[in-house]
């Protein structure tokens, strides 16, 4: 069975039947390999295969004659393979896509023993084009957090006291905004994840790294009412802080409707989701004077990197800002 076509590069159509016998050998045990021993899911496995069979072809079609030898593939051959890609249409992210697993495919050549090294690993990724974040303008903030209690869910009518999930709702999207939290982080607080006598709470990270991150008096009076009027009338799970309507903990998806609908008409995207309050939060404190590594720890970024684009936000709104009020400019 020959592996699924993708776009962006030029393929010759050949059957894996077609390939030089020791191309098909080794396509062959690669995806075996993957199937066997690795953990990638049936998606990534079908798609590492499909990229390490175009390169395969590729290199057929360049040789014109005698297939060079896979111990013989230097660099060059590989950054030939990805210049007909970009020119075949292939965006910046599927070439990155494309070269992980021409990396894969390589790295297994090399650990089966049919090459001594891999020429992917200098195999250089494009960059892909730098895309600001959509954040939340700071004088629509309070607009958003004061109104997402009395926004009601698409199942709701609304009503003169908030619902226990208007104030679920009201509490999440304070502690989103407040914290920068991720929604994944959210998700899984637990009820003793929250220390009210010092307004810390205890956030497990990627990689199950924990940290503890402040919050304000408006976010403990939204989860004081949640807590006191809204979550016994919900709650089956007996640890999870915020809960669905059936009382399980919520999930990332029910989390980010609530979001979109808080946030729409007021931001430079109609709908935010739950990131985009990351950005605004950690976006809001650079421009306010917080220090970058103050907002890294906050954010629980491994880099310092990841957390700089929030100073390019700044800047950019900067520069809009004078576009807009300075005579000269």
């Amino acid at each position: 069975m020959n592996c699924p076509r993708y776009p962006g590069f030029m393929t010759s159509n050949l059957p894996r039947e077609a390939l030089p016998a020791e191309y098909a050998s080794a396509l062959e045990d690669y995806e075996a390999d993957l199937t066997v021993h690795q953990t990638v899911s049936e998606h990534t496995r079908r798609a590492y295969c499909a990229d390490a069979q175009s390169v395969l072809e590729f290199l057929v079609r360049a040789a014109g004659g005698e297939p060079i030898a896979l111990r013989d593939v230097e660099l060059a051959n590989l950054r030939h393979w990805l210049m007909e890609i970009h020119e075949n249409g292939a965006s910046p992210s599927t070439a990155a896509r494309r070269i992980a697993g021409v990396r894969s495919f390589f790295t297994f050549l090399r650990r089966s023993g049919r090459i001594e090294a891999s020429p992917a690993e200098r195999l250089q990724a494009p960059k892909k084009p730098g895309r600001l974040p959509a954040v939340l303008k700071q004088s629509a903030a309070e607009t958003v957090l004061a109104n997402t209690a009395q926004t009601p869910s698409a199942d709701m009518e609304q009503t003169t006291e908030p619902t226990p999930v208007q104030l679920r709702d009201r509490a999440m999207v304070e502690l989103l905004y407040a914290t920068g939290m991720r929604v994944s982080e959210l998700t899984s607080l637990n009820l003793d994840s929250i220390d009210f006598t010092n307004k810390l709470i205890t956030v497990v990270g990627k990689g199950r790294k924990e940290r503890r991150v402040p919050f304000g008096g408006p976010s403990e009076a939204a989860l004081n009412a949640w807590l006191d009027k809204g979550r016994d009338a919900l709650a089956a799970e007996p640890e999870a802080l915020f809960v669905g309507v059936r009382g399980k903990r919520i999930d990332p998806r029910q989390v980010r409707e609530v979001v979109g609908r808080a946030t729409a008409g007021y931001s430079d995207s109609p709908r935010l989701s739950p990131h985009g309050l990351r950005h605004s939060a950690a976006t809001h404190m650079v421009e306010n004077g917080a220090d970058i590594r103050q907002v890294q720890e906050m954010l629980g970024h491994a880099s310092l990197s990841s957390t700089q684009i929030y100073t390019h936000v700044s800047l950019q709104r900067l520069k809009d800002t004078y576009r807009q009020a300075h005579p000269r400019a």
